[in-house]
């Protein structure tokens, strides 16, 4: 491998002497080691800045006391002009226990501080909102995650916050959290892996059929996986059109079907029992049958790259659609899914083509709602975010390698909270209303701010450069273990 004059922007061609499946499994180890030594490099990835400066000593006293004293009686005397008089409209809470970090399961609660600044890191830089990570405790004295416990604690914090972010809790408690809270808090309530993946799904599967001259109402679907994201990614198909009887859905122990009696008898398993009763007429019980014939594989399941077989996308019909989209390693390489016969191809991961993940989704949804003080996320509003991102996509041009926008497409953040916005407008759930252009202007000043900030920091040294030798020596140590 190469000491010298290579950065991550050419990662594959620095990789190019590997096989593919070597590449794929040394670009997966890089990024693991290099995150762990990038992360204790900077101690963190976020931190606290003012917004306001001072402009000379008695500014302190208008800051803090005795002027801010009228801050605080006037918000007591109108609740709302919080979101006007504090950073409470523009700031979302990541609220995590940790119970299912990535594909890593539970993590202690600490264990997920990681991935919720990850979220924070990305709402500020693509969506120009504040965010901050709070991985809680969840477990009662017995050691059991209580839902219960993240719905108080999200209740008493709501006064800080203009929005909640919900993040890797596991189910079925994600289902309970998620829907009490939609309903009986005052400010948007997000749950990122079932919404916010369910979305972008959406928004790639609306482009990828496109591409294919195949309509979302008449395709056979197969789902890999029946936890939040795929169990909310089934509804949102439904919703935009698609036919329940054309998709088999499995879980750990099979597939999804009336006859499931362990998951009717289990009420904490409704969002799954609900599918059962739609889904797989026929009671298919086996993957290669439910896959012959099927035009699109969504996988959200066990980590792989073997979790999903080359032999089972043989099994699919002309022009097949695969999303492999386990984190942090695909259920199948998109090179060998492409080998057996897929069409297109799309993972979560930023370093294949076509990234199906919640990243271009949630900075400009939550952007949206923030900016007209939604009351809720509908699952209007989320639909209104796919066709967004999707009609964002067709608009600069589409192609089975490049199906839905990045990060680094700027244009779609604002683009997405616009059209997130006018739909909270439609559906009467926004406090504060305002025009396309109101919108779209005021998303794309806040967004570009912060990406300037940024720039500016890293400029100025006040964000320093990682020395080169961390890249070396992660691509040293990935190489020698492939």
């Amino acid at each position: 491998m190469p000491k010298v004059n290579w950065t991550l922007d050419n990662l594959d061609e620095v990789l190019s002497s590997l096989t593919p499946e070597q590449s794929a499994r040394a670009k997966t180890l890089f990024f693991m080691r290099l995150a762990e030594q990038a992360h204790r490099f900077y101690g963190g990835k976020m931190q606290t800045v003012p917004k306001a400066g001072v402009f000379g000593f008695n500014w302190f006293n208008v800051w803090y006391t005795p002027g801010v004293s009228k801050i605080s009686t006037t918000i007591r005397d109108n609740n709302d002009e919080s979101f006007e008089l504090s950073n409470r409209g523009n700031l979302v809470a990541v609220v995590s226990d940790s119970s299912r970090v990535l594909g890593d399961g539970d993590c202690t609660p600490p264990g997920g501080l990681g991935v919720m600044e990850g979220k924070a890191f990305l709402m500020k830089y693509l969506g120009g909102i504040d965010a901050t990570a709070l991985c809680i405790d969840s477990r009662d004295e017995k050691g059991n995650h209580r839902a219960e416990k993240i719905i108080d604690f999200v209740k008493m914090a709501e006064p800080s916050f203009g929005a909640v972010n919900l993040e890797d809790i596991s189910q079925p408690n994600c289902y309970q959290v998620l829907d009490t809270l939609r309903e009986e808090c005052n400010i948007p309530v997000w749950h990122d892996d079932a919404q916010g993946t369910a979305c972008v799904t959406l928004a790639g599967l609306i482009n990828a059929l496109k591409l294919a001259d195949k309509k979302i109402g008449e395709v056979k679907i197969v789902l890999l996986g029946a936890g939040a994201s795929n169990t909310t990614i089934a509804r949102f198909i439904e919703l935009a059109g698609g036919d329940l009887e054309n998709m088999v859905i499995f879980d750990s122990r099979g597939a999804l079907h009336r006859d499931r009696k362990d998951i009717e008898s289990d009420p904490r398993h409704y969002k799954k029992w609900e599918l059962c009763l739609k889904t797989n007429p026929k009671k298919i019980a086996d993957i290669e049958e439910a896959m012959r014939g099927a035009d699109v594989l969504i996988a959200l399941s066990t980590p792989g790259p073997d979790t999903v077989k080359p032999d089972w996308v043989r099994l699919m019909a002309d022009k097949s659609i695969v999303f492999a989209c386990a984190n942090p390693v695909p259920e199948i390489y998109p090179y060998a899914a492409r080998e057996a016969g897929a069409f297109i191809v799309a993972t979560g991961r930023g370093d294949f083509p076509n990234q199906v993940n919640n990243s271009v989704g949630f900075p400009g949804i939550l952007k949206g709602a923030l900016m007209v003080r939604a009351k809720k996320i509908s699952d209007g509003m989320a639909i209104a975010a796919a066709y967004s991102l999707a009609n964002y996509a067709e608009k600069r041009g589409i192609h089975p390698d490049n199906i839905i926008p990045n990060m680094d497409e700027v244009g779609v953040f604002p683009h997405e909270a616009r059209d997130v916005a006018q739909q909270a407008i439609k559906e009467n759930l926004a406090r504060v209303e305002m025009s396309e252009e109101e919108a779209f202007s005021r998303a794309e000043k806040d967004i570009n701010y912060s990406r300037e900030l940024v720039q500016m920091m890293m400029k100025e040294s006040l964000i320093a450069v990682p020395p080169a030798s961390l890249l070396q020596e992660a691509l040293d140590w990935a190489v020698q273990r492939v």
